[in-house]
Order: C-alpha cells, then sequence, then structure tokens
C-alpha cells in the first residue's frame, strides 16, 4: 500500500511543480505583453482619456524622436505625485501611436546636487521657461521643510524644444478643480508642442499700424508673448501697397482713426485671398483717461463716449457681422478703487464694481473658448450677426444674464457709483463681444470698381481684383480693443494680459487670444483636444448620508463574503472528489 501511495504523491508533487511554473511563464509572458501593448477601456462619458483624432494623426506623421523631460519626480505633496502619474499615462498613450518615435523620462534636475549646482540648474531652467514653485513639504521626523520642484516637462523634437507647464493655475477653482483641469489639457500641450517644434519654422503674422493703433508699453506682453511661437512683423497700412500672402494672420487692434478704403481695399484682399485676421475693434471712443478732473470741482469725474467714426462697418457686415455703437454694463464686473469720503484729510478708498468693465464666462462649446476661465474687457462694444448662409457664425464670449446696453452719446460718469447696480434694471442679456466667422467671404468692393481700375490692377500691377474668396477662410471679431492690452505702472512695469492689479486677479485674456491666432493659423485642428469636459462629478450628499451604511456593508462585506462563499465551495467540493477516490 505504502509502496503505490509514494509514487503517486511524487507525481501529485511534479504536476504541481509543472503547473507554478506553466503559472509563472505565463504572468512573465503577460507582464511583457501589458509592457509592450497599453490598453484601457475609457468609460467617461466626455472620452477624456481617449486622443483625439487630431493627435493620433500627428502621433503617426512624427518622423523624429521626441525626448521629454518630465520634471517631476522625488517626494513630492499627493496632488502632485497625481499629476505626475497622469502625465505618465498621457505620454504612455502617446506612445502607443507614435512607437519608439516618443521617448520619456522623469527626472529630478537637483538631485544629489550641491547648492552651487543647483543654482546654476535653476539659472538654465529658468532660461528655457521653466520657472521653480516652492512649496511646503511635511515631514514626519522634521516638521515641515521647504521644496523647490519644477511643474514642467521639456519637450525636444526637431533640434528645438519648448517648455510646458503641467500645472495650471485658473482663478474661481479649488486645488482639486485646477488638479483636474491640468490633467485633462495634458493631451493638448504635449501635441500643441509637438506639433509647434515639427513646423521648420515660425508662422508668420502681422500688426497692422497707421491708424491709431496701440503699440508701446500697454502691447509688451501681448507681442512678446506671440513672439516665442510666431515671427511677427508691424506692417504700416498705409505705406504698404498690399498685406503679403506670407503672413498667415493679422491682427487690427483699437485702431482709433478712420480707416479710407485704400487701405479697407488692402485687408479685403488679404482676406480674399485666404488670410485670416484677428479684429480687435470698439466704435466708442471711451478709456478711463478720459475722465475730467477740474480743480475744486466738487461733481464726480464723467465723459462722453462718442462714435470713432472707423469706417468698418461696411466691410464688416459684408463679412457677417456688425459692431454696435454702444456701450455693455454688466453687473458681473471688475471692481475699480474710488473715493468714497475723507479721514482726517485723508482720502478714504474702496472697491466697487464699475459696470463698464465687464467680465466675460465663455459658455460656448467651441474648442477656442471651452473650459476657459473668466475673460475681461473695458469699455466693450455688442456685435449683432448679419444673416448670411454663406458664413458660419459662432458666438465665443457674451455678457451675462444681468446686463444692459447703452447708446451712443454715452454719458459715463463714477457718480453711479455710489449706487449699487439693481438686477431689475439689466434686462438685456447675453450681448455678443466676439464672435468666429467662417467661409467663402465676399469683397466689399464687389461691383463698385471702375472697369479702368480693375485692368490697372490686373495688367500693371500684376494683382487681380478678387470678387470672392479663394478658399473658405475664417476670422474673429472682437468688440473691444482693450482686451489684448496689458496694464502699467511704474512701480510694477507691463503687467500680464489679463492681470487685473487692484484685486490681484489673473483673468484668461491671454489665453483666449492665443487661442483666437492658433485657431486661425493652425489646420491642425489640435484644438479639439483642449475642449474635453473636466467637470467634477460629485456625489450627493444627501444620499451619502441617507445610504451610508448600505455602500458600507456593499464595498466591506460583500467582498468578504464571496471569498468565504468561494473558499467554502472549493473544500467541499475537494472533498467530495477525494472521498470518491478513496
Amino acid at each position: 500500500m505504502a509502496t503505490n501511495t509514494q509514487p503517486k504523491r511524487k507525481n501529485q508533487q511534479r504536476q504541481a511543480v509543472l503547473r507554478l511554473v506553466i503559472l509563472a511563464v505565463i504572468l512573465v509572458f503577460v507582464n511583457m505583453l501589458a509592457a509592450r501593448f497599453h490598453y484601457g477601456l475609457d468609460l467617461t462619458r466626455e472620452k477624456r482619456f481617449t486622443l483625439s483624432p487630431a493627435t493620433k494623426q500627428l502621433l503617426r506623421n512624427m518622423d523624429d524622436v521626441a525626448v521629454i523631460n518630465v520634471y517631476l519626480k522625488g517626494s513630492f505633496p499627493a496632488g502632485f505625485q497625481r499629476l505626475a502619474e497622469a502625465t505618465r499615462e498621457r505620454l504612455q498613450s502617446f506612445r502607443e501611436y507614435a512607437g519608439a518615435n516618443i521617448v520619456f523620462r522623469f527626472i529630478d534636475p537637483v538631485e544629489n546636487k550641491s547648492e552651487e549646482e543647483k543654482n546654476a540648474i535653476y539659472q538654465q531652467l529658468m532660461s528655457k521657461g521653466i520657472m521653480p514653485v516652492e512649496l511646503t513639504v511635511k515631514d514626519v521626523e522634521d516638521g515641515s521643510s521647504q521644496k523647490v520642484i519644477f511643474p514642467y516637462a521639456l519637450v525636444q523634437y526637431n533640434n528645438r524644444e519648448m517648455a510646458i507647464r503641467l500645472l495650471d493655475n485658473k482663478i474661481g477653482l479649488n486645488a482639486l478643480e485646477i488638479l483636474n483641469y491640468s490633467e485633462s489639457m495634458l493631451e493638448y500641450k504635449f501635441a500643441s508642442a509637438i506639433n509647434k517644434l515639427t513646423a521648420p519654422a515660425k508662422p508668420e503674422i502681422a500688426y497692422i499700424m497707421g491708424h491709431g493703433e496701440s503699440l508701446g508699453i500697454h502691447t509688451y506682453d501681448l507681442l512678446s508673448t506671440l513672439a516665442g511661437t510666431y515671427r511677427i512683423d508691424t506692417v504700416d497700412l498705409v505705406n504698404s501697397l498690399y498685406i503679403s500672402p506670407i503672413y498667415k494672420a493679422i491682427i487690427i487692434n483699437k485702431p482709433t482713426q478712420a480707416i479710407d478704403d485704400r487701405d479697407k481695399y488692402k485687408i479685403d484682399q488679404y482676406v480674399m485671398g485666404g488670410g485670416r485676421v484677428l479684429w480687435a475693434v470698439e466704435s466708442l471712443n471711451a478709456t478711463m483717461d478720459s475722465m475730467q478732473i477740474r480743480p475744486g470741482d466738487k461733481t464726480a469725474p464723467e465723459f462722453v463716449a462718442m462714435d470713432y467714426g472707423l469706417n468698418l462697418d461696411d466691410q464688416l457686415f459684408k463679412y457677417g457681422v456688425r459692431i454696435n455703437p454702444t456701450l455693455i454694463e454688466d453687473m458681473q464686473c471688475l471692481e475699480i478703487p474710488v473715493t468714497v469720503g475723507m479721514v482726517n484729510n485723508n482720502p478714504q478708498i474702496e472697491l466697487r464694481p464699475w459696470v463698464y468693465f465687464p467680465l466675460f464666462t465663455p459658455e460656448s462649446r467651441h474648442p477656442i473658448v471651452n473650459n476657459m476661465g473668466e475673460v475681461f474687457g473695458r469699455f466693450v462694444s455688442s456685435i449683432d450677426t448679419i444673416a448670411n448662409p454663406e458664413i458660419k457664425k459662432t458666438i465665443l464670449l457674451t455678457s451675462s444674464k444681468y446686463s444692459r446696453i447703452s447708446a451712443a452719446p454715452a454719458r459715463i460718469s463714477l457718480a453711479m457709483m455710489q449706487y449699487a447696480p439693481r438686477p431689475e434694471m439689466f434686462r438685456q442679456p447675453s450681448q455678443p463681444v466676439a464672435v468666429l466667422l467662417e467661409g467663402k467671404f465676399k469683397s466689399v468692393f464687389e461691383n463698385q470698381l471702375t472697369p479702368k481700375f480693375l485692368s490697372v490692377l490686373r495688367d500693371s500691377l500684376k494683382r487681380p481684383f478678387k470678387p470672392v474668396a479663394d478658399s473658405a477662410g475664417k476670422m474673429i471679431v472682437i468688440a473691444d480693443g482693450d482686451m489684448l492690452l496689458n496694464d502699467y505702472t511704474e512701480s510694477m512695469g507691463p503687467m500680464e494680459m489679463g492681470y487685473w492689479r487692484f484685486t490681484k486677479s489673473l483673468f484668461s485674456n491671454k489665453a483666449f487670444i492665443l487661442n483666437c491666432l492658433e485657431y486661425l493659423t493652425d489646420n491642425a485642428g489640435l484644438l479639439e483636444a483642449r475642449s474635453k469636459d473636466t467637470r467634477l462629478r460629485l456625489l450627493d450628499g444627501g444620499r451619502m448620508k441617507d445610504e451610508k451604511n448600505k455602500w458600507q456593508v456593499l464595498n466591506i462585506g460583500l467582498p468578504i463574503a464571496l471569498v468565504l462563499i468561494f473558499a467554502s465551495a472549493y473544500l467541499f467540493f475537494r472533498k467530495r472528489r477525494y472521498e470518491k477516490k478513496a
């Protein structure tokens, strides 16, 4: 009996070892496949973890290796650890389409470096646009300590490089919402960087001059920011025969003098040739500098906003919009400092809402403004769209539901700030202030030029008149010339676009302008990647309280019960099996 049992037991042991070896081989093989082929199911409604078609196409067409250094390695708070992991997953999804053309690594640039070496590295990184962030890190043994980190990635491609800020800063969002938004923007940021580095040269755009347009200290941030992505020229429209087609877009920013028909013709034919235009034009002459304060005058400063008379109405009307000679007053607005009294001969200053400086919260789902924070304007006009089936109009920005318009000539006085605005007086909601136009534009000069002039254009200047655009074009019309400008003080110097120094708030003016220009100049369609919904779907607080015990039992008790049932069934059937054999 013993002699028969011994070989049987040895055979069972060999089978058990063999099963373990086979299981180990299978596990190793599965892990190798998982490391090489990374797939997942995106069960989110907005498909926020699925790459957009434009991004996939870009990655498939890469002809060189992009090396991406992510400076998020080390011991960080939980939020930064989550951002680092989200970045790793997004780059891994890039590799699925680009293959070996995507190489990424997470590094700590100052690991095991002396203080002197750290300072040199800090200077080197900052010269690339990678700015440090100082964090307070809690330690169980040492309490808390200061740690310098760089929430950036550096993309190197085609012998060029570009820094990407991974952590965004949006006004009005808490830390969790900012982190969620930053994660959703990773695809757009990396894809946009690769796309820009792919181009052999920066796209060229022109800043139009010659009619009192803003240029100087108040356009410092605009022009210096654009210089990082575009090659930007200033073009004197008055002294130019035409606008060169080499410019992928032109910017017409707050002209204050009438534009005659000769210069309008140059803009018109640039559009007919496929050029794109960013218009930032306001119809009324209204600035805070117009406030007249006379010595000894006890009345509040005031002025009357009058029409600039820019002579652009017919041209913009032909393209599909009309900028009205109005001013928008909005209860959703910035606050400005005003003197409310005197105490011991010292003025008492308070911040009070100024309805002529409205805040625009984007409601459109268009990629230019989707998921964008508030944009502020100053003395903004309203826009009407014109019925034209050949031109598609998309409203990008509108006033709030508590707004109204005042027609020119509009009297503006600080005296109105003595009284709080009443909602029932603001009954003209959702006034459009920024509109995207797309389609085949028709010339405003169609059927208006003499045969003799047409022959001169054709035979002498070799620039025949085009009554209709060669192809579908784009333009964006903003009824505010101040939206592109930055503030300036002698103590602070030129500030960032969208920064309001009185409340120390940074709004999304810069992001809006950059997105507008990217949409006008880039045909890759990568802006689609930034339009994904980033809402946090929070749990119902009432149901959480009422159903707390039920879900605790389901999440804790049910798994344990299933394991016990499975174990009991396994032991029962195993016992029955061996009883039969015996």
